[in-house]
């Protein structure tokens, strides 16, 4: 299983279930698109999208705010970056990418635990990461199977 999630050879051939690498393509782009809400929007997509009362704080908080949702964005679009290089240059990478996605939803989910937001509603990117986030859990299984391993197993 290991050898499926670090395989000694990097190179394009995908050798897992095609329909992960199918979901792989969508998930990158909600990355990509997710990280530059953040850096593009005025308010960082703080209020507009996550419901902080942006409007209730101090200009420097609510700047400050911003500031880190911006420089959250960044780490998104650069992650959502390294997706896109594995997808079209490195495919025998996708269940490293896939493992990646699932323990950033599982560690942002106890973060969040331990940190609350105090929100002014119900934020509008829990679903879309609860989506991406079992979408990468069945992206990984599916990218852990498929024919490509048993071929490369019996050409051994």
């Amino acid at each position: 299983m290991l050898k499926r999630i670090l395989p000694a050879h990097v190179d394009n051939r995908f050798r897992g279930h095609v329909l992960a690498l199918w979901l792989f393509a969508p998930l990158t782009l909600m990355k990509l698109a997710l990280g530059l809400v953040h850096i593009l929007r005025a308010d960082g997509g703080a209020q507009s999208v996550s419901t902080m009362p942006l409007d209730t704080y101090p200009a420097g908080a609510a700047q400050n705010i911003i500031a880190l949702m911006a420089r959250m964005g960044l780490e998104q679009v650069l992650l959502g970056a390294l997706f896109l290089l594995v997808l079209l240059r490195y495919r025998a990478l996708v269940p490293l990418m896939y493992l990646v996605a699932v323990a950033h939803f599982a560690l942002q989910y106890s973060v969040a635990a331990m940190k609350p937001l105090a929100l002014a509603g119900t934020s509008g990117a829990s679903t879309m990461h609860l989506i991406i986030g079992v979408a990468s859990g069945i992206g990984l299984l599916l990218s852990l199977s498929g024919r490509g391993y048993r071929r490369a197993s019996v050409g051994r």
